[in-house]
């Protein structure tokens, strides 16, 4: 029966409007063989209330409004496949809107929210996002807000993400590890907080190991679109290939960094790990077969999502109090594969 209505159940059923209704919210009023007998019309004929009128009444819309730097990695993709499966279960339906990595675009999206009424915001913000006060403003007129993935210390407000500076520290030892001293980072802006922290670990694991830093090494790529980043990659790789004395090894330091890298490496006609070793953030289900297999430092990216939406919901629902907050930090793995194995000839000098 499509497009069933309150009315269509109490006809079949010779009950009122309102009974069907009342029964169908579970209400004391009504007993229960007559809930059974509603509630199994309304299953076995795919009843679906009408989300509409229910916001209408109870002044709630029912969804949250998610903000995401780009849907086009498979990090962000998972991410969003956590946020999706924890609001399904408690019934909310989610609105994504991607920043691009602009701050003017992400005060649009949320604006674009608001708008729409949503109950709460999840958002990751854009490479451009350093000053927070769009959010702080939102959170101040009672929007509950809880930031993902790219997490901020200076933000009062509940956040879900990794420890980024203990696991670009994990990634630079291995490389040290396993015998490379002269290894290069390839980053995006440090005025980002998640770049950051990466780049923290990555000087940390050099000075523990008794390894100068070298300006020369480290580059800071555009983050502003693919074609950005991609070409801003290429030429941090030629650059580091044409230094009198380049580098062993290279960490990248995101996603979109690490496979670029691999690309352009071959591009340029050198091997991995013969003649510069890779290891980056990249949480791609292909590490396994690229040429060669990458090694990574695995983020639990659906857990990060999950975990977020089930804050942003406790919010909404008054189990958790947003006077205080929280910063949950999940672990990072490595997953160790032939890019950044040692080759003899490129052993410590």
């Amino acid at each position: 029966m499509p497009n069933l209505t309150l009315r269509d159940i109490a006809k079949a059923l010779d009950l009122s409007v309102s009974t069907v209704s009342k029964a169908l919210r579970d209400s004391y009023e009504i007993g229960d063989e007559t809930k059974k007998r509603v509630l199994d019309f309304a299953r076995t004929n795919h009843y679906l209330p009408n989300r509409m009128a229910k916001s209408l009444k109870e002044g709630k819309s029912g969804s949250i409004g998610i903000v995401i730097c780009s849907i086009d990695n498979s990090f962000v993709s998972r991410m969003l496949d956590g946020i999706d499966g924890a609001c399904t279960k408690a019934g909310y339906d989610i609105i994504i809107m991607q920043s691009k990595e602009s701050l003017a675009q992400e005060k649009a999206c949320i604006m674009q929210l608001e708008a729409r009424g949503v109950e709460g915001i999840l958002i990751s913000p854009s490479a451009e996002t350093i000053d927070f006060e769009h959010l702080t403003y939102l959170k101040d007129a009672g929007m509950p807000v809880v930031l993902f993935d790219r997490i901020n210390e200076h933000v009062e407000s509940y956040q879900v993400g990794i420890d980024n500076r203990n696991g670009a520290f994990q990634a630079t030892q291995h490389l040290i590890d396993n015998g490379y001293r002269h290894i290069a980072m390839l980053n995006i802006s440090s005025g980002t907080h998640f770049a950051l922290k990466r780049s923290e670990g990555y000087a940390d694991a050099l000075e523990r190991n008794n390894i100068a830093y070298r300006d020369e090494f480290v580059h800071l790529c555009k983050p502003s679109d693919r074609e950005a980043l991609m070409g801003s990659a290429a030429i941090a790789i030629q650059a580091l290939f044409g230094l009198p004395n380049p580098p062993q090894a290279l960490f990248a330091a995101t996603d979109q960094l690490s496979t670029h890298s691999l690309s352009v490496i071959h591009q340029l006609g050198f091997r991995i790990p013969q003649d510069i070793a890779l290891i980056g953030f990249c949480n791609t289900e292909l590490a396994d077969v690229l040429t060669p297999p990458l090694s990574t430092v695995y983020q639990p990216a659906f857990e990060i999502g999950r975990l977020a939406a089930e804050k942003i919901i406790g919010l909404i629902s008054g189990k958790d109090m947003q006077e205080e907050h929280e910063t949950v930090l999940l672990p990072t793995r490595l997953d160790i594969r032939q890019s950044s194995l040692m080759v003899s000839e490129k052993a410590i000098e």
